[in-house]
This record gives C-alpha cells, sequence and structure tokens, in this order.
C-alpha cells in the first residue's frame, strides 16, 4: 500500500513508508532509550536493537577494526613494504587514476615520507593506457626500482606483472578476482575467490589503510614507533565514500572518525580542494561524495591522470592551491561534456526501450572520462543497470553502474572469460569494459541475459521510500543533529526522508538552469525553506513553480543550512504529489 496515497509523484514514483516490524522495533527503542522517534525509526530501519543504540550511535573503530591479518598475504605484504624501507630500495607506487586509486597512493606516500622515504607516484593515463598496470609501464617501472606497490588496481593483470622483471610486486585492491592470480608476491584483496567474503565492501584505500596497521604491528615489535594512522583517516573516508563503499560496519567508523580527522584542516590537498568547491562548513558525506570526489577524480577523466594523487600527496600548500584550481577548471569541463553525452546517450537509450533489463548506450567519440558518469546518471533514471560505452575506431571503451542486489562486475568477468570482451572487471555496482566494434551488439545482448537471470528486468520505477512523516514544527536543528549521529548516510545506509503531508507554498523560484527554491507550511507552524536540485530536469519544477496555490505532500533529506552565522532547517526536495484535499 502506498504512503500517503501517492502512488504517482509528480516524478512518477510510488511512495512507501516504513513498514509494521519497523514501526514496533523503533517504538521499542523509542520505549527503552527516551531518543527521538524519528531517530528511533532511522536505528529500526537500519536493524539496530534498543540494546546495541548506544553502541552504533558512538562506534569505536577499535571495536570494529578487522585483523589485518584475516586478509590473505597480508603479514607477506607489509614485511616486504618494511623490509624496502630497512633497505631503502626504491619503491614505485602504481595507482589508479580514480578517487580510491589517488587516495590509496597518498596514504603510503604520507607513511613513508613520516619514516623518511619517498616513493615513485605512477598513475596510467585513461585514454592511451586505460585502467590497471600495463605491460610496458610495468616494465619500465622494475627497470628503476626494487618493489611496485599495485593499489586499488592489479588483481586481474597477469602479464602486466609478469612483465615487471626484476622487482617483486605487492597489489593492494578490492576488484573481483579471477579463478588464478597474478604472480605477484602478494595479493591482498578482500575479493580475492578464496577469500571469505566478510570484508568485500572495503574500498582499496581501505585494504591500504589495514596493510599500513599490520605495518605498523612488526614495527612495534622490533620496538620502533611507526607514523599515526589516526591523521591518516581523512584520505580513508574520502576514497570510501567516493567509491560508493557501503558504510556499514567498520567503513562507517572510518568515515566518521575521518570527517573529524578533515575538519581539522591539517592535510594541505584536501584543505586546497575544500577551498576552491567553497565548503564553509563542517565536512560529511556529501561534501566527499559531490563536492571533492569529483574534483579528484577530474584530473583522470579529462586531464592530467595523476593530478589528484599528487594533489592529496602533496605537503605544500602553494601546490597544493596550484593542483586544486586546476582540478576545479577540469571538474567544469567535465561537467559540460558529460552534459552532451548524457543527452545524447539518454534520447539513444530511450530509442532503444527503457525497460530491457540492461539500459545501454554508444556513441563516436564519447569521452572514456565521462562514460561512468552518464551511465550513473541513466542507472538513477531507469533503475536498471546501465553501460556506456565511447566508440574510436574499431574499439569501444564503456564504464558500468549497477542497481541494488545485481552484481554487475561478476556478469562482466563472465562476459570476458567468454570471449566476448577484450578486457573487463569490477565489483557489484561497477565495471569497466572495452569490446570490438564488431562484437558490440552480441556482448550487450549477452550482458542483458546475464543481467535478467539476477532479477534486473523485474523493477518498475524506483519506489521512494520514506522513513515517516513529520510536521514543521517538529522539524528542528536539534532533530536533525540528533538524526545524524546515526550517520554519516550513503551507499546502503541511506539519510532518513521524510514527508511533510498538504503543504502550502509560500514562496518558490527557479534557481539557475533548473534547481527550484521554495518554502512551504502547513499553516500551524514555522515556514520551511527547501531547494531541490535539478528540480527542472523533470515535471516537479514546473508543477510546484506555478502551484496556484494547489497544496502538496513534500518529501526529502533534513539538513541544517548555515549561512551567515544562522543555523536553519531546510529540506532537500526529492519529490511531492498533489495532497488533493477533500
Amino acid at each position: 500500500m502506498s504512503y500517503l496515497e501517492v502512488e504517482r509523484s509528480l516524478s512518477g514514483r510510488r511512495w512507501v513508508g516504513p513498514g509494521i516490524e519497523v514501526d514496533r522495533a523503533a517504538e521499542a527503542i523509542a520505549q527503552d532509550t527516551g531518543l527521538p522517534r524519528p531517530l528511533c525509526q532511522t536505528l529500526a530501519r537500519r536493524g539496530v536493537r534498543a540494546d546495541e543504540a548506544e553502541a552504533f550511535l558512538n562506534p569505536q573503530l577499535r571495536d570494529l577494526l578487522p585483523d589485518p591479518r584475516s586478509l590473505k598475504d597480508m603479514e607477506k605484504a607489509a614485511s616486504r613494504f618494511l623490509h624496502a624501507l630497512k633497505s631503502k630500495e626504491r619503491i614505485a607506487v602504481f595507482a589508479d587514476y580514480d578517487v580510491d586509486g589517488g587516495t590509496s597512493a597518498a596514504l603510503l606516500i604520507w607513511w613513508l615520507r613520516d619514516m623518511g622515504h619517498s616513493a615513485t607516484l605512477y598513475v596510467p593515463d585513461r585514454i592511451d593506457e586505460g585502467y590497471g598496470p600495463n605491460e610496458p609501464a610495468m616494465a619500465d617501472l622494475a627497470k628503476d626500482h626494487d618493489l611496485i606497490i599495485c593499489v586499488d588496481c592489479g588483481t586481474v593483470s597477469h602479464g602486466p606483472v609478469a612483465a615487471a622483471k626484476g622487482a617483486d610486486v605487492v597489489i593492494l585492491d578490492h576488484h573481483l578476482g579471477g579463478e588464478e592470480l597474478p604472480p605477484a608476491l602478494a595479493v591482498v584483496n578482500p575479493n580475492r575467490q578464496d577469500e571469505s567474503g566478510d570484508l568485500a565492501h572495503l574500498c582499496a584505500a581501505s585494504v591500504v589503510f589495514l596493510m599500513l596497521v599490520e605495518a605498523n604491528r612488526q614495527l612495534r615489535e622490533v620496538k620502533v614507533q611507526g607514523p599515526d594512522l589516526m591523521a591518516l583517516l581523512d584520505l580513508v573516508a574520502l576514497a570510501t565514500v567516493a567509491d560508493v563503499a557501503p558504510l556499514i560496519g567498520v567503513n562507517r567508523a572510518l568515515v566518521r572518525q575521518g570527517l573529524k580527522v578533515m575538519a581539522r584542516r591539517a592535510r594541505p590537498g584536501i584543505v586546497a580542494l575544500s577551498d576552491v568547491a567553497r565548503m564553509d562548513t563542517a565536512p560529511s558525506s556529501y561534501h566527499l561524495g559531490f563536492l571533492l570526489g569529483p574534483r579528484v577524480n577530474a584530473g583522470g577523466r579529462i586531464g592530467q591522470a595523476d593530478l589528484g594523487a599528487r594533489l592529496l600527496s602533496t605537503d605544500n600548500m602553494h601546490k597544493a592551491k596550484a593542483m586544486a584550481e586546476r582540478l576545479d577548471m577540469l571538474n567544469t569541463e567535465r561537467r559540460e561534456i558529460e552534459t552532451s553525452v548524457r543527452a545524447a546517450a539518454m534520447a539513444q537509450a530511450e530509442a532503444r526501450g527503457l525497460d530491457a533489463p540492461l539500459v545501454w548506450a554508444a556513441g563516436e567519440g564519447w569521452h572514456p572520462g565521462v562514460v561512468g558518469i552518464v551511465a550513473s546518471r541513466i542507472k538513477e533514471a531507469t533503475n536498471r543497470p546501465a553501460v556506456v560505452i565511447g566508440l574510436d575506431g574499431d574499439e569501444g571503451k564503456g564504464s558500468g553502474r549497477s542497481i541494488s542486489g545485481v552484481d554487475l562486475g561478476a556478469s562482466v568477468q563472465k562476459l570476458a572469460a567468454e570471449g566476448l570482451l577484450l578486457k573487463g572487471g569490477g565489483h557489484k555496482m561497477a565495471a569497466g569494459l572495452s569490446m570490438t566494434r564488431a562484437g558490440l551488439e552480441a556482448a550487450m545482448a549477452r550482458l542483458s541475459e546475464l543481467l535478467a537471470k539476477q532479477g534486473a528486468g523485474n523493477a518498475g520505477p524506483a519506489d521512494l521510500k520514506l522513513d515517516g512523516m513529520l510536521m514543521p514544527a517538529a522539524a528542528t536543528v536539534e532533530l536533525i543533529e540528533m538524526i545524524e549521529s546515526a550517520g554519516p548516510f550513503g551507499a546502503s545506509a541511506a539519510a532518513p526522508r521524510y514527508a511533510f503531508a498538504d503543504m502550502e507554498i509560500k514562496f518558490a523560484k527557479r534557481v539557475g538552469d533548473s534547481h527550484l527554491k521554495l518554502s512551504f507550511t502547513d499553516g500551524m507552524g514555522p515556514r520551511i525553506d527547501a531547494i531541490c536540485f535539478g528540480a527542472f530536469d523533470t515535471d516537479l519544477g514546473p508543477r510546484l513553480l506555478e502551484h496556484d496555490g494547489m497544496r502538496f505532500h513534500l518529501a526529502g533529506r533534513l539538513e541544517i543550512n548555515e549561512w551567515g552565522g544562522r543555523r536553519q532547517v531546510q529540506l532537500r526536495l526529492e519529490d511531492a504529489a498533489p495532497a488533493h484535499r477533500a
């Protein structure tokens, strides 16, 4: 049954409220703890019991951090790393070009710098070299280095690892592994096929962090003090959120502690990036995912591949400012390219049909640096796994994004094993792939079949899940602060979403090209401001702007808007429906 009888909202979605079991659990938590009901509703939705509430609201990293040695090859990797340090060997870090790769490299470089050692950073060019280690680069690095550490890549790079003759290779990764591992000295990866899968939700930066925990432990055994690892958690937090790792278990604790470290503004690269992004409040998971992450990624997408990693690694504020400004400019350019490709891809996908298990599009000259973002946008719009491919000559390179419950990475890996791809891999929610132009249609047809077996074609438009209903008088800054104690929110831990029923719109104004700013009230409580991003990309913006006195149910997430020293409640509006008052 729909919530507030909204079967089809202005964005075409059905509203769904909390189930009876969640309501009962929330009531039990409220009675036992005395916490506000909206917070109890959030805890109940996360499966937290009354006796677990205090620990959940105050997660301690020491209680949740896994033993690094629970991962295969971890002791071997840390030992080889420390041997290179002690023997003053030449170390190279081969990193992926995204946020997870850049932060992973920065973690190693900062740790080594604290220990008086340096490392060579190598990030492959997305267009010229593609994802992951390649044979020429690894062979060249091996000529001048004793140890090559591959971060956020390498698990399926058999040929390139073998090409690193004369150097040891250690892989710290989280992407799905094949049946056979490459000939590296150590492959530390919670998604190796012979791992339990208990830590499969870790991003690469978290794997690197655990390796440094193990390295510090081995140093303590010989009475040597290692660097302060807690001070590195801002990098781990940025990677976890930007790589859309689920904010559960230890990930949640890592991000929470990392945000506190970031608020100290001690790392030049993150400070400079925050300033160009005009962040004027304490960092949150939103800032990491939507302001900092895209800018770090911009270098790898359309500019200099290693720029993000160098920014995060530098201890020079002057250099950091210059690199941050360059990344900000590249991010603006990336948005313009993305807008063009997105329009073309969506038109092609609509012509092909949006009801299939897989929604895909391919276009001549589409920039490989934006196909992943466009795939994500199409996935969000259709509630289907999406793949977007840029064609160049006889080859196509693309990226895919998946929906909850559908493992895209495993299907792409199977496609590669069947010989339908030149290259392919990834994890549950995202994958990269390349194929011949001639084999494009066959590859997409087979991928659609594989995804259909996982139920990808069964879902309609995504329901809008609501945590309950609030009156404007109940939406206070104090309540929002208490709800935020159940965060941080993000992947697999959605921020609570509330409905405000039968509201009168007092003010509405278009902001920029596609956003809507409004205020609303129930006529009894205070007026609440709201912002709806991308409102004019759907019917939502026009209908609310031209409301003609009509009353609406409004739904979205509450946040605190800080401006001019004042802190006010704001609704980040996501959907609306006519109230249909009798």
